[in-house]
């Protein structure tokens, strides 16, 4: 068994695909129209063009997702979490590009993350693995 697609959940395709190829740096794989207006568009990361596609996946205001990355971002809980091997050069970075972050670059033990607002209503962390 293989994790290949995963998604996190977006309310403008467009905003979505410029903000995680823009601001995160991920690469657009694919952007296939499906009709009625909707599209299936996924990222992949520079480094692994073959490996797991994240799916935008447009289902924000879908009732229960919605209740669900409220409650998320209430009690401060990211969707998804991004690994960097560089955390606070990904951190400076970003915050250039005027990426709001919610929590900044943390030592958490065998990890630092730092977590930010995806412009789509998602909480999404990174973090750099920095113990054994």
């Amino acid at each position: 068994m293989k994790i290949k697609l995963t998604s996190v959940p977006i309310d403008d395709y467009d905003k979505a695909l410029k903000f995680y190829t823009e601001a995160l740096g991920f690469v657009k794989k694919r952007d296939i129209p499906l009709g009625d207006g909707a599209r299936w568009i996924t990222v992949v990361s520079p480094e692994e063009p073959d490996g797991t596609e994240l799916l935008l996946e447009p289902n924000a205001d879908y009732p229960a997702m919605k209740a669900l990355k409220e409650s998320l971002v209430k009690d401060g809980i990211p969707f998804a979490a991004f690994q960097v091997s560089d955390i606070q050069k990904e951190f400076e970075r970003m915050l250039n590009l005027g990426v709001e972050f919610t929590m900044e670059p943390t030592n958490m033990g065998m990890t630092t993350a730092a977590v930010f607002d995806d412009t789509c209503g998602n909480l999404i962390q990174i973090y750099q693995i920095t113990g054994a």
